[in-house]
């Protein structure tokens, strides 16, 4: 079949709508008619460079629509389903898949470089070439094809536009709070950076029953915003000192917990500064993976626990849907992130918003 796709031929170059080819499903395939993708710094990653793949490519990897077609081996009453695709596939037999950690799965680790399937093949070409898939997933483009496992169902009253940021930001810093910090009530946590994934996170330390969350950001709109979905202080850095504030609202402790979702030098170090001695600090964010980053010494000490998170120790087939009734009940909010919807065509302009830090999430809808 054919069907328009965004393709990425070279870093640092516009993307380009083409009409592109898929082959036939293999059994365990599903084929997604893409109703809506959220654009995502990843995805400006490798557009700049910062991560490196083959190309050409599609690239989108927070992704929601329906089921359209699938495979001899997936159940055909699954066709018409609402979902939301995650991008961890994974074996479920491997030395990390046997030990809880679907994120390090060795198939998944072997072929996301390659930006080929998880069977090691395409299933995408342009022009007679080979076309690369981002994240197992490729959604920016009318359609995907993913494994049925990567499928998760949505309630059929969930908005598609909404249902897709679960696949990435949400999961990742709801899942921060909930399934990596594992914060309990009356915790104290710092998230800094309030883009998607800090603002998920605020949330998931509120769900958690976090009594003080302390924002950090140096966008005082997001941080307006940090505090209606939960934020109990913020700090605006550079003007304003966020270890001092938190150290005030701690009794001179620091935070139990801080989640780092900004992505820089700043705020890393910022993260070792504001956690209490005895404390969590859970990273989100990531700088370019050959870039250094320096700590005072003294800033690490005080048994402080660190661990480094990409998707927020997500099962998406117990996560995904549990987000989706969290939202449908009024327990997550994620109108508020969808700073503007936009058309396939438009998505040059607004990955420059997504350079210079405006909105939250841009939403192509298809």
């Amino acid at each position: 079949m054919q069907f328009r796709a965004a393709v990425l031929r070279q870093p640092k170059t516009p993307i380009t709508i083409e009409t592109i080819e898929a082959t036939a499903l293999q059994p365990t395939d599903v084929l997604v008619r893409v109703a809506a993708a959220g654009l995502c710094h990843t995805d400006l990653e490798v557009i700049e460079g910062q991560l490196v793949y083959p190309m050409p490519i599609v690239l989108g990897h927070e992704t929601a629509g329906t089921i359209e077609d699938a495979g001899s081996a997936v159940d055909r009453k699954r066709i018409g389903e609402k979902v939301v695709l995650s991008w961890n596939p994974h074996c479920g037999h491997c030395f990390h898949c046997e030990r809880d950690q679907p994120i390090l799965c060795d198939s998944y680790i072997g072929h996301g470089p390659k930006a080929v399937q998880i069977d090691g093949t395409t299933r995408l070409s342009l022009g007679g070439e080979e076309l690369r898939t981002m994240f197992y997933i490729a959604g920016f483009a009318e359609y995907a094809i993913v494994t049925e496992a990567c499928a998760i169902t949505m309630p059929a009253d969930m908005p598609l536009d909404r249902a897709c940021l679960i696949g990435c930001g949400v999961m990742t810093g709801v899942g921060a709070a909930l399934n990596i910090a594992r914060l309990g009530y009356g915790e104290t946590v710092m998230v800094i950076g309030c883009g998607a994934v800090g603002l998920s996170a605020v949330q998931g330390a509120r769900m958690a029953g976090a009594t003080t969350i302390i924002a950090v950001d140096r966008n005082r709109e997001r941080l307006a915003l940090a505090r209606k979905l939960g934020a109990t202080h913020a700090a605006a850095v550079p003007d304003e000192d966020a270890v001092a504030i938190a150290k005030n609202a701690t009794g001179g402790r620091g935070v139990d917990c801080v989640l780092e979702s900004a992505g820089n030098s700043a705020a890393f170090r910022l993260s070792a500064e504001a956690c209490r001695t005895g404390g969590q600090i859970v990273w989100l964010g990531k700088t370019g993976v050959n870039e250094d980053v320096a700590f005072r010494w003294g800033s690490l000490m005080g048994e402080k626990r660190i661990v480094r998170s990409s998707y927020g120790g997500a099962r998406p087939n117990r996560d995904f849907p549990m987000l989706a009734k969290a939202y449908l009940q009024g327990k997550l909010e994620l109108d508020g992130y969808v700073t503007r919807h936009l058309k396939l065509e438009e998505i040059n302009d607004w990955f420059e918003d997504l350079r210079a830090g405006r909105g939250i999430r841009s939403v192509i809808m298809f």
